[in-house]
């Protein structure tokens, strides 16, 4: 007998529950579904919302060839194959085929690169999913081909929608009337994940429970709530909190926010990879030496593993927490990149240049440049700015006054 999630996987975008967003009416998905032409994207967010099952949604809706490959077992050869059988059966009259690649993050540098050609020529339309920030794990050329897609937990309404329709539908959940009484426990076990709810109603099936309540689902499960939290709907919502503890220097909250990542079984890269970014944002220039714990720590979570890495993750939030802040490189660059967007390829100053031919040279390249080593004090008075922006200010230095670790009021 099939998984009760396999036998309620739908078929149709009206069957589909959750990510409104992107598949409601009038939503970004459902207007390119309809239209009868898709491009090429990723789709990134927890386990158990809907990601595989959009894909399939897509490609049955749109009557086209479909291949999948999961980055866990296909290697680079895989996708040579799959994108050799799609270019056979793209023909001028056919419809593009869709390939979609499980857990894309997985995939290699040059497994990824193997599907640049295919996807920029069309031979194929891809379709990623990602459980991990695509921004770190996708290659860019890759993910500049691609939309991006951010799917939500599934909320309390879709949970509660997605579990009625199982016990009235599903072949086998309807021939026992099992009802639902309690739901607070099913919710919280099930922390937004679609999955992980229909997984809970085949162990509900299996044990010949009739009546759905708080403490039979407890019963059956035996497990601490927090560990099904992990991709839930607060799992944006801890980090968030995780984050401006820092932020704000409160080295007590800092670590009950960590705590509650890692009871909660969070995937400790994640955590590591937060508290680099904390490094550079927050503390910044105030302590640079902030950084090179945070990347310290990563390294040492990965090398030792679970459940000790907690230790060096939790001595950089610390060390964070109680650092003095400045988020002037974050400000600059966030500052200097807009200017960018806003005027534009503005072109070098002749004296920057470098000019490496006599044609350069007679062009006037580097003519007038000033090599600051051969003044005093190693600095000269000098435009490195384009002309157009030469009065122009990114970088604005702040106090970076030390902070005095909390202390607790208690006597």
């Amino acid at each position: 007998m099939q998984p009760l999630a396999e036998r309620m996987r739908p078929r149709s975008l009206d069957d589909y529950i959750g990510q409104k967003h992107l598949v409601g009416e009038g939503a970004v998905l459902r207007r390119m579904i309809e239209s009868g032409r898709i491009s090429s994207f990723i789709l990134w967010g927890p386990p158990g919302v809907g990601k595989t099952t959009l894909a399939m949604v897509i490609a049955h809706q749109l009557d086209v060839p479909f291949y999948t490959l999961s980055a866990v077992t296909s290697g680079v050869k895989d996708v040579r194959d799959v994108i050799e059988k799609a270019r056979g059966e793209n023909f001028f009259d056919t419809k593009t085929p869709i390939l979609f690649i499980d857990e894309i993050h997985r995939f290699s540098k040059s497994q990824q690169d193997s599907l640049l050609g295919a996807v920029e020529q069309g031979v194929v339309t891809l379709i990623g999913a990602t459980t991990e920030n695509p921004s770190f794990e996708v290659i860019r050329p890759l993910l500049s081909r691609c939309q991006l897609y951010v799917l939500k937990p599934l909320d309390d309404a879709d949970l509660l929608s997605l579990a009625e329709r199982s016990l009235k539908e599903d072949v086998y959940l309807k021939e026992k009337n099992i009802v639902l009484e309690e739901t607070a426990a099913l919710l919280r076990f099930s922390g937004g994940d679609a999955r992980k709810l229909l997984n809970i109603l085949d162990l509900v099936y299996n044990s010949d429970c009739l009546k759905v309540t708080d403490e039979a689902i407890t019963g059956l499960l035996q497990q601490n709530p927090l560990a099904f939290d992990k991709d839930g709907e607060m799992h944006y919502d801890i980090i968030s909190a995780f984050i401006k503890s820092i932020r704000g220097s409160d080295p007590d909250a800092a670590l009950y926010w960590l705590a509650r990542m890692i009871e909660g079984g969070e995937d400790p890269n994640f955590i590591a990879r937060r508290l680099v970014i904390s490094a550079s944002e927050d503390i910044g220039l105030a302590n640079p030496n902030a950084l090179l714990l945070a990347n310290a720590a990563f390294d040492a979570c990965q090398k030792i593993g679970w459940p000790e890495g907690r230790i060096p993750l939790a001595e950089a939030t610390v060390y964070l927490a109680t650092s003095p802040k400045s988020n002037s490189a974050y400000m600059g660059i966030n500052q200097a990149v807009a200017k960018v967007q806003e005027t534009g390829n503005l072109p070098v100053p002749l004296h920057l240049r470098n000019a490496p031919t006599r044609t350069m040279k007679d062009l006037g390249y580097a003519k007038g440049y000033k090599y600051p080593h051969d003044y005093p004090g190693h600095w000269v008075e000098q435009q490195y700015m384009p002309d157009a922006l030469k009065d122009v200010h990114f970088f604005e230095a702040q106090e970076n006054d030390k902070i005095i670790k909390k202390t607790s009021n208690k006597q």
